[in-house]
């Protein structure tokens, strides 16, 4: 009898260390949404990885009409070093910046010559990502422009006047949804319109391929499972003072069955983008382990998502600092740290 509880008991400890953040479902079967979302909550703490033309252009948004594929001068990527850092910092998974405003994909895609395997790096590293989140057992989520300028009737580098183009959006979503693995949710960005293809019907055609992903959405039109945040922070689905002015949806909370917040892990600062890697003069700027870890444990509270934003840099690399700083509040969650607030 010793001997069987022993083994069950060594057997439901590998099964729990081994899925820890590993998907425990069949993604392309549909399964019980209050289920779905507690796994959604479960994975507590990300990092939002924003690497893009935006890194080289020193500027958060970056017209695109003049640009090709080779505007991307990366020099290196590493996504093992993001997922082992995401690993080490207790994060259950990374959510990347597939397609910015711009248009530039970074996917193998078939929909446009402006990829990244066009690129001089020339390699697909949403790809090489998923192999490292697997690897490290770190779960994936994607960030996706619903339009860009590229597309007809945009006005380039504006905003709210993206183009309109939905059979490409459906083509570019049907091949992230089909050919990167489980994709826990989509964090769609609204900023330039969605491109002609309504919130209600996007999430209708994601779920075709993974019915099981969670979409949500910073602004317009409201729909899907996931309450989004953008520079936000933690609280109730629902709480306005949870949410940065713009970005509070007005309606159907009610249909919201987690709620994720973000915000770049670069403070104030003078030039440059906020959400992107992109001057050199910022690299001793983060903001301090215990904002982080404070944050963390509100995501907890209320049973939120924080997703902390990092920009590697021009070589594809997460910053010192920020190394420094995530290992920190790693060592603080593993220890079950108490802060003051």
């Amino acid at each position: 009898m010793k001997i069987q509880l022993f083994c069950i008991a060594i057997i439901s400890g590998l099964y729990l260390n081994g899925c820890k953040n590993q998907t425990t479902f069949d993604y392309t079967k549909k399964m019980d949404d209050n289920i779905r979302a507690q796994q959604i909550k479960d994975m507590k703490f990300g990092m939002f990885i924003c690497w893009s033309f935006s890194t080289f252009y020193g500027k958060e948004w970056t017209p695109t009409l003049d640009k090709d594929a080779s505007f991307f001068k990366a020099k290196g990527y590493d996504t093992d070093q993001w997922c082992k850092v995401a690993h080490d910092a207790e994060m259950g998974y990374i959510l990347f910046l597939s397609k910015h405003h711009d248009g530039f994909c970074l996917w193998d895609t078939k929909t446009t010559d402006k990829k990244v395997t066009n690129s001089p790096l020339g390699i697909d590293v949403l790809a090489k990502l998923r192999k490292s989140c697997d690897k490290y057992g770190i779960k994936l989520a994607l960030y996706f422009s619903e339009s860009d300028w590229n597309w007809p009737g945009a006005e380039d580098g504006v905003w709210m006047k993206g183009g309109y183009n939905p059979e490409v959006k459906k083509a570019q979503l049907k091949e992230l949804c089909t050919q990167y693995g489980p994709i826990e949710f989509f964090w769609m960005d609204h900023a330039i319109g969605d491109g002609g293809l309504s919130h209600k019907e996007t999430v209708d055609w994601v779920h075709q391929f993974q019915p099981n992903c969670f979409v949500g959405y910073n602004t317009g039109e409201t729909a899907g499972r996931l309450n989004l945040r953008e520079r936000g922070k933690p609280g109730p689905i629902g709480d306005k003072a949870a949410v940065a002015g713009e970005h509070y949806l007005k309606d159907n909370y009610d249909n919201f069955l987690v709620a994720e917040f973000t915000y770049p892990i670069l403070p104030d600062h003078d030039g440059g983008a906020d959400w992107f890697y992109s001057l050199p003069k910022h690299d001793t700027l983060c903001h301090p382990a215990e904002k982080l870890y404070k944050d963390y444990m509100g995501a907890v509270k209320y049973g939120n998502i924080f997703s902390i934003n990092i920009g590697p840099d021009y070589e594809g690399q997460i910053r010192d600092i920020d190394v420094k700083t995530l290992n920190q509040v790693g060592d603080w969650i593993r220890s079950d740290f108490q802060i003051s607030h």
